[in-house]
């Protein structure tokens, strides 16, 4: 990587490109903000903001209480010894019997009236757990005297889908819900259904269920009413903040506007621009992104597209010279939802990645320093609801399918990066609200890591300290190699109802690999405490940093001040 802030401290009398790679080697033991990656953590903290996804919970888990037990003795009575369901979609449904035939089951009991009952509230309570609400057992008249109850089940179907009479026209069902009418009617679908209606911040959704009115229906069909209202579909957020980096442009202001169902098909289009405060000046940074998203029941599309351009002044052994980069990166994403119950969700994906990057010294480009990349990426993503707390948990493998540009081919070479590459991502987190006394109390957790066996290229790499990593730096300077993690823990107090709360956080993290040799130490820890909240329209967040280990030699700020500014219209 080429480190340019290094560049003026260190005034190599060498002519600048033969000496590009010894440069970035002598600069990586403190290496300089990597402007791409800056941007790459703007760029995720603006997706987890835009592309919000709500958990909707129709039925809260299922409770496992002591079943009722069977009564000891009953009469008349007959001797079971075996249970079975019959009837259409019996297969799907007999997981239950397991709640009748297990330790503290109906088999080698002697039933009555009270017993048959019970036997069919438990199977019945298993079905309903898992979403079949409308679903019904029964026990028609029969001969027990052969020691065989034979349960009959009655699917509870959709029999019509339909939106409320005033709701609103641009309101559309059929990618919506990952059901239709005949389907059997399941509770986690109309929960799915439900999170694609909500996921645009302008809409307000319900699903009512009521029986059926329809002349042909048969027994146990429902029809779903859709309560839908869309505002105005448009929404316009203004941001400042001082996130940027000195060489590039501290003070960022950005616009997003967003389109929430452009094609009446709950699909979400937003495009977001920022900039430094003094882009035309001696340094500044600008940067884009693009996405567009649609629902299809249990899957989701996405495409996005993000770009960054930076540019600085660097004074040189003889002259004064302008540094700039530029990259792009575009990715197509395809996800789908593959378990749901009520009390957590699991979903795949896999994405397609093309990523362009360009530097230059004074508009001359550095054949070393430009990449073309394609790749994939795969993995599965669960959220576990706790109560009131949820877990979340991202674990995916990328793979970097080629590299094209020019190679360095100076003695001064770094670890050499293999075009062809692998890593593994995880990234978890934790929000627990609780309650202490009369304070209302909120901890957030956040584990992020990378691994890979070999090196990798820069905007590949994992990098620590800084807002959006480690707290307590101010992000100047950096940790940077081929794997790492970090810990964010989080304490927050509402103050009141007034909107406002008071944190405290305490990060943590480390990095490792081939390039962590030229490093003066592997290892950041920081603290942050700050106020966050709304006023009218207007989100805030203000914070004071501190370093509390760092190698020595590692320069940044003693007390690192940040704020966060955004508006919403």
């Amino acid at each position: 990587m080429f480190s340019v802030p290094c560049l003026s401290t260190h005034r190599l009398a060498i002519p600048i490109f033969a000496g590009l790679n010894l440069v970035s080697a002598l600069c990586i033991a403190q290496t300089a903000v990597n402007p791409e990656q800056l941007q790459r953590e703007r760029e995720r903290a603006l997706r987890q903001q835009q592309e919000q996804r709500p958990d909707v919970g129709l039925g809260g888990p299922v409770a496992s209480p002591t079943p009722q037990a069977f009564p000891a003795e009953e009469q008349p009575c007959r001797l079971i010894s075996s249970i079975t369901l019959e009837g259409e979609q019996a297969e799907r449904f007999r997981f239950a019997l397991a709640s009748v035939t297990g330790a503290d089951g109906a088999l080698g009991r002697c039933l009555g009236s009270q017993g048959v009952n019970l036997v069919l509230a438990r199977v019945e309570s298993a079905i309903v757990a898992q979403g079949y609400t409308t679903t019904r057992v029964l026990a028609r008249p029969q001969d027990l005297s052969t020691g065989r109850l034979v349960l009959s089940v009655q699917p509870g179907r959709v029999r019509h889908i339909r939106f409320a009479a005033d709701a609103s026209a641009r309101g559309t069902a059929v990618n919506a819900l990952p059901l239709k009418p005949g389907d059997l009617l399941n509770l986690r679908d109309i929960e799915q259904g439900l999170e694609n209606f909500k996921r645009l911040p302008t809409v307000q959704a319900d699903i009512k269920i009521t029986p059926s009115e329809d002349a042909g229906a048969e027994a146990g069909d429902s029809d779903l009413v859709i309560q839908y209202q869309q505002a105005f579909p448009f929404r316009l957020t203004t941001t400042l903040d001082d996130g940027g980096a000195r060489a590039t442009g501290k003070y960022l202001l950005g616009l997003t506007l967003a389109y929430d169902n452009w094609w009446t098909l709950n699909d979400l289009f937003y495009v977001s621009v920022s900039r430094s405060l003094n882009h035309y000046g001696d340094h500044g940074s600008q940067a884009y992104t693009l996405h567009y998203s649609l629902p299809w029941g249990d899957w989701m599309g996405a495409v996005t597209m993000s770009g960054n351009r930076y540019h600085q002044t660097v004074a040189g052994a003889f002259e004064n010279f302008v540094y700039s980069g530029r990259s792009e990166t575009t990715e197509f994403k395809l996800s789908r939802l593959v378990r749901r119950d009520a009390a957590s969700k699991s979903t795949v994906f896999v994405k397609g990645l093309l990523r362009t990057a360009y530097n230059a010294i004074d508009e001359l480009e550095i054949g070393a320093q430009q990449r073309r990349t394609s790749g994939w990426e795969a993995g599965l993503n669960h959220r576990q609801f706790m109560g009131d707390a949820i877990a979340d948990a991202t674990l995916a493998y990328r793979r970097s399918l080629d590299r094209q540009g020019s190679e360095p081919v100076t003695p001064y070479d770094l670890p050499q990066i293999d075009s062809r590459y692998g890593l593994w991502l995880l990234d978890a987190s934790l929000n627990a609200p609780f309650q202490l006394a009369s304070a209302r109390l909120r901890y957030s957790g956040t584990l992020r890591a990378q691994w890979n066996r070999g090196a990798l290229p820069p905007q590949d790499q994992f990098s620590i300290g800084g807002r959006y990593t480690v707290r307590g730096f101010d992000g100047e300077l950096t940790l940077q190699a081929e794997r790492g993690w970090f810990l964010r823990n989080e304490l927050a107090l509402a103050l009141g109802d007034s909107g406002q709360e008071l944190f405290a956080g305490v990060d943590t993290g480390a990095v490792a690999g081939p390039m962590a040799q030229y490093l003066t130490g592997h290892r950041l820890t920081g603290a942050a405490l700050g106020v966050r909240g709304s006023v009218a329209k207007m989100n805030y967040e203000m914070s004071l940093a501190t370093p509390l280990a760092k190698p020595v030699g590692f320069a940044t700020a003693a007390l690192t001040g940040g704020f966060s500014l955004q508006w919403s219209f």
